[in-house]
């Protein structure tokens, strides 16, 4: 039996203002009112995952626990609430369709005609109570991804149309997030894109509760008031969400918005205990006002798209608070750095990291950053394909294997030192068969990465389908590249460091995953440190 509240986050007039940041918000502050909540996000694109998407496409994609290859939001909804989400919080159309017609050709639907209602709609609703049933949680937050009025979102308007029915008024709430767009030229806040947008969902059978408008200009109270009378919403469930730079804000701007009590007053809550946001605070104060500050540089092939990377930025955020110091982190294309450019592009860095990624573009440029940071004592990070072009580069450079490459991009390579699992080798389809999800690893003593973590045993996501050729481990490990955390199950490299440098670590999973605003991840936490020492000795031009 479903015993949750159902909150569901729509949007409208223009795709990306922020229902993921909301709905995080949102779930933060009720969360610190003490209630058990979850967030999931349903995307009406008809790929299964993103996990076959281009990054300019979609973003990063997302990795669960359980392996689940999921929106980018769903980072969001850990990092504020603290929380682990599955493959259970992300439901596609894709997903939704492929159900419906598993289902078909099983006979499950005993010769009827299959429609988009009752059948899809149906399973739309399946996968929204799932949560709710599960008797975990007092509140489920749902997000419906793109816009009202597309095409492609109408059955999930109309599974929410029909949930209302099913679930009862207390037990039921929709947040609609709109633009209100500012005229320069005019000097005016327009509410005719919302009024246009809720019509939309009024249409569609959905009445909004709370209208949550994106806006840069404070709302007037005439403004708050037509909107209120137009779309058909009580004056002070009219809610300001306000432009603002740092997306960990939003929390406690929305707090003075009540946006929180205006839920718990429709769904027939109390609203005590006020929320407990001092851990939260304390985070942001740190972030506002940094003491020292960092450069660091990002190389990688989707520079151009920020998003793509979004895990990666947030960790810094995230330990640089920790350490009170500003991460600037500058965006680097892998195909701009050559051997002779790297020092004019590398050399005012405090750290670099290379990034995940795919495919040979830029491989070469990520080698010539990792052979410089090598070789001049700045502290590196690389993660996932950033480990395994950091195992090339030390066998080409150190142990003089020229030829040496991965199998991905260089089948005829005499040192493949990074290879295929032999469980990829025979899979030609690409969605959802990599190495997914978290897997343990054990860390080897007095090393850089037991220092970070503080114990032996950790677990990390991976999503990756090459592994370090573990052949070649011994020669690797004799000439200094060590083998710092291995899986006790596989026997498989998750951490190389080099001995003798400052701070060089690579990882074949993606720490950034489990990085959150009150438990930062502690590789990044210890990189930052070594990114300050870094600074100091540049300045002080003191060896370390």
């Amino acid at each position: 039996m479903d015993t949750a509240k159902h909150i569901f986050v729509t949007g409208g007039v223009t795709s990306s203002l922020g229902k993921g940041i909301i709905s995080a918000s949102l779930g933060k502050l009720l969360q610190a009112r003490g209630y058990k909540v979850t967030i999931q996000k349903f995307d009406p694109y008809i790929n299964i995952d993103p996990g076959t998407l281009n990054p300019y496409e979609h973003g990063e994609c997302y990795v669960t626990e359980d392996g689940g290859e999921a929106d980018l939001d769903l980072g969001h909804y850990e990092r504020f609430l603290n929380i682990t989400t599955s493959q259970a919080n992300n439901v596609t159309t894709g997903k939704i369709y492929n159900t419906v017609i598993t289902k078909e050709r099983r006979g499950d639907y005993l010769g009827k005609t299959v429609q988009v209602v009752p059948h899809i709609t149906d399973e739309i609703k399946r996968s929204i109570f799932a949560l709710g049933e599960t008797g975990k949680y007092d509140f489920v937050i749902t997000e419906i991804g793109g816009c009202v009025g597309d095409i492609e979102s109408l059955p999930f308007i109309e599974a929410i149309r029909q949930a209302r029915w099913e679930l009862g008024t207390t037990n039921f709430l929709v947040v609609h997030l709109t633009l209100l767009p500012y005229l320069k030229f005019t000097g005016e806040l327009k509410t005719k894109p919302t009024q246009h947008a809720v019509k939309r969902l009024l249409e569609a059978g959905v009445q909004p509760d709370i209208l949550v408008c994106r806006t840069e200009r404070k709302i007037p109270q005439e403004i708050r008031k037509k909107l209120a009378l137009f779309c058909n919403v009580d004056y002070d469930s009219v809610i300001e969400a306000i432009d603002n730079p740092i997306i960990y804000e939003v929390p406690l701007l929305i707090r003075k918005e009540k946006l929180d009590e205006r839920v718990l007053t429709k769904l027939h809550l109390p609203l005590l205990p006020e929320p407990d946001m001092t851990e939260w605070e304390v985070f942001l104060h740190k972030l506002k006002n940094p003491v020292s500050e960092v450069n660091i540089g990002l190389v990688g092939k989707y520079v151009a798209l920020p998003d793509a990377y979004k895990s990666i930025i947030e960790a810094f955020i995230h330990a640089g608070a920790n350490h009170e110091c500003k991460v600037n982190v500058r965006f680097i294309s892998a195909e701009e750095v050559k051997d002779e450019k790297a020092a004019e592009l590398l050399a005012s860095l405090n750290g670099v990291v290379i990034t995940p990624g795919f495919g040979e573009r830029g491989i070469e440029g990520k080698i010539s950053t990792i052979k410089y940071a090598r070789e001049n004592e700045l502290p590196f990070l690389g993660i996932c394909l950033g480990m395994q072009c950091a195992v090339v580069e030390f066998a080409r450079n150190v142990l003089n294997w020229e030829t040496a490459a991965s199998r991905e991009y260089d089948e005829t390579s005499a040192y493949q030192v990074i290879d295929l699992m032999e469980a990829q080798k025979r899979i030609v389809k690409k969605g959802g068969t990599m190495r997914l999800g978290a897997y343990a690893c054990k860390l080897k003593k007095g090393t850089k990465a037991y220092e970070s973590y503080g114990r032996e045993y950790i677990s990390e996501r991976h999503r990756h389908r090459y592994e370090l050729n573990s052949q070649y481990l011994e020669d690797f490990e004799k000439a200094g590249m060590i083998a710092a955390g291995i899986n006790p199950d596989t026997a498989l490299v998750e951490i190389i460091e080099l001995k003798d440098h400052p701070w060089f670590v690579g990882t074949q999973f993606h720490p950034e995953l489990k990085s959150t605003t009150l438990h930062p991840h502690p590789l990044f936490v210890s990189f930052i440190k070594a990114a300050l020492v870094c600074k100091k000795r540049k300045k002080t031009h003191v060896p370390y």
